[in-house]
């Protein structure tokens, strides 16, 4: 348990929160949510550690063991990735460094007693599995095992960050506090996460911008607003429900005593001057005095406006993709891609990281050469493109916000650019800001202000939500829905892609798989949503047991029987071998733990036991999966005999 007391935090005179004070309990898994700059990843700052409150205090138990998310990758550049994640648990991979360089020497000279004391740690801290979790953490978050031996320094950014989310998740802390860990996972990856987390048995604060991550995975709201923060149960949808209902009823309050004061008010002004009405009139001025009305504080969540203005309708056929293929150097992308795109239509493309959704959309703008195949834009279309680096759009950042949004419009008039800058939240002297001086959700407000000016017909975002807050991705759904153009998306935002999208395109290493309907059609039409991967499945076990109706001829029930024998033989088989595995892994272990047995076991047969006993418990991981496996199938046969 956490408990926060009267806890207040400012820096010079701007006060993010004051007096605030509640607990958070394990088990629960607590969404921190609020605008950006009101103090979420200050408030994360002060769970860790990192960052010190003005006023209050924060109470946690000593050994509480916090995992906290990383963001620094340059530490680890040339340590294996698999060593990386293991490094998560610092105690105990000190322990196993230090033992392995015990060994190395024992040669030269063996310290029995101490390698005694680090046997015990490791085990006593289950070392010998923590290999066997970083591998599974980090195929969950889609790094393939033959990458694990590799220096990190061979990853991009993006999977760079996904081994530091693994290094916190497989240190198995009893407290997470994570900043954005959906930020560069694809729709697999935030999906596995999201499952990992609801299974995860301590406590989690987590800061997301992503709708439908918040409202799979939190058992609470954590609201940093009106310079407090305030805890609500349940998920993101209840929270919004709730916290309207409260504001409204603290209004209707407000504007009661308000009503109340003014009627007072009346009477006093119409009978003070009378004689028989003189003492009501004192007695409605008392009551008055008492009817204190305490200034609700103002939100910190600033909406944008997002305006998208197509300059002209477009030809009915907007965009023909014929044959389309991209490699990089051996890695092919893009193969034999063909789509047409019509005037009106709002495309979801979706797809894997790695898969070229992203090269798809900079081989139409003309940033990427195709290496075969035709893109043909149709009859007076104009295309404007928002990029998931916004890093080519505003080169040499000497220029202000004011000043590389008038050279878009250089005929309209200064109170034309102040204006669109206001809707997009630049006003006054965030408009005189240097580009080189924005943050992320700053630099994507200003390019879809410069889209709103250039008023393409035809919109093509890449990854258009990332550096938003939750207020802007919210305005900029509703800026979308009321442009009139063609919309083509790629987005790991489910709950974005669901509310504009009307066809789905998915990028395969095969092809693509176009779907004309919305994206919650795709998902109940396909079940296959990329991230609800269980609800995928079990969907095809009712399809199986249903069996559309067919009854199973007495052939087909042998072939059942036959099948569930040889399961049966299998699933036995791998329960004996995992018991004597075990076995043998315990018998090791009791030997380790004999007194004075370092001591009179020479060094080449200890190091022959720790090798077998490592090897044992790998072996039994690997046992573990395959008997689960073979489970899972005889459940579907007994399911498909049923049905």
């Amino acid at each position: 348990m956490i408990s926060v007391s009267n806890l207040a935090k400012s820096f010079g005179p701007q006060t993010l929160f004051e007096d605030v004070s509640f607990q958070l309990n394990p088990g629960n898994r607590y969404g921190l949510v609020g605008a950006n700059g009101s103090g979420k990843s200050t408030f994360l700052k002060m769970l860790s550690g990192e960052e010190l409150p003005s006023e209050g205090t924060i109470s946690m138990p000593k050994r509480l063991r916090l995992g906290v998310l990383e963001q620094d990758h340059f530490r680890y550049e040339e340590v294996p990735i698999l060593n990386v994640v293991m490094m998560g648990r610092k105690e105990l991979w000190q322990a196993m460094e230090e033992k392995d360089k015990l060994l190395e020497h024992a040669d030269v000279e063996f310290d029995g007693e101490r390698y005694a004391e680090l046997e015990d740690l490791i085990l006593q801290q289950d070392g010998y599995t923590l290999e066997a979790r970083a591998g599974e953490v980090l195929e969950g978050l889609g790094i393939p095992t033959e990458s694990h031996p590799l220096p990190l320094s061979t990853l991009s950014g993006g999977f760079k960050l996904r081994v530091l989310l693994a290094q916190v998740l497989a240190a198995d802390p009893d407290c997470l506090l994570l900043d954005e860990p959906t930020n560069h996972l694809d729709i697999l990856s935030i999906r596995w996460l999201e499952v990992f987390l609801s299974e995860y048995a301590g406590l989690a604060v987590v800061i997301s911008h992503d709708h439908r991550f918040l409202d799979n995975v939190c058992t609470h709201i954590v609201d940093v607003d009106y310079q407090t923060i305030l805890t609500y149960p349940g998920n993101y949808q209840a929270f919004l429900k709730a916290k309207v209902a409260e504001r409204t009823r603290k209004e209707a309050e407000i504007g009661k005593r308000e009503k109340q004061i003014a009627e007072h008010k009346a009477f006093i002004d119409r009978f003070k001057a009378k004689a028989t009405k003189a003492r009501q009139a004192q007695s409605k001025a008392k009551k008055m005095e008492k009817l204190v009305i305490e200034r609700l504080p103002t939100s910190s969540r600033r909406y944008p406006t997002f305006r998208f203005d197509a300059c002209r309708p477009s030809g009915k056929q907007v965009l023909e993709i014929k044959g389309l293929s991209k490699a990089y150097d051996d890695k092919q992308v893009l193969e034999d891609v063909s789509l047409t795109v019509n005037r009106g239509d709002r495309i979801a493309i979706i797809g894997p990281n790695g898969i070229g959704k992203s090269t798809l959309l900079k081989i139409l703008v003309g940033e990427v050469e195709k290496d075969a195949g035709e893109a043909e834009w149709g009859y007076e279309t104009h295309p404007g493109y928002f990029a998931q680096d916004h890093a080519s759009f505003f080169e040499g950042g000497k220029t202000s916000v004011e000043g590389w949004l008038w050279d878009i419009c250089p005929g309209e008039e200064i109170g034309f650019v102040r204006g669109r800058l206001g809707l997009v939240l630049f006003s006054g002297d965030e408009a005189k800001k240097q580009l080189g001086s924005l943050s992320g959700g700053e630099a994507a407000r200003l390019v879809f202000a410069r889209l709103g000016v250039e008023k393409p017909n035809v919109l093509l975002l890449d990854e258009p939500t990332n550096h938003l807050d939750l207020e802007a991705i919210e305005a900029l759904v509703a800026g979308l829905k009321a442009f009139d153009g063609t919309l083509i998306l790629v987005s790991h935002d489910r709950w974005f892609v669901s509310q504009l999208a009307d066809r789905v395109v998915e990028i395969t290493p095969t092809g693509i798989n176009a779907f004309q309907g919305t994206y919650d059609e795709y998902v109940e039409r396909c079940g296959d949503d990329h991230l609800d991967v269980e609800n995928a499945v079990l969907k095809a076990r009712r399809d199986k047991r249903k069996g559309k109706g067919r009854v199973v001829s007495p052939g087909d029930e042998k072939q059942l029987q036959r099948q569930r024998n040889r399961l049966v033989k299998r699933r036995d088989g791998l329960t004996k071998d995992i018991e004597e595995a075990e076995k043998r892994v315990d018998s090791i272990n009791e030997m380790f733990c004999n007194p004075g047995f370092f001591d009179k076991t020479p060094e080449p047969e200890v190091r022959k036991l720790e090798k077998e006993q490592k090897e044992l418990s790998n072996r039994v991981e690997e046992l573990m999966t395959s008997w689960e496996e073979v489970e899972e199938e005889l459940n579907q046969l007994t399911a498909e005999a049923v049905g």
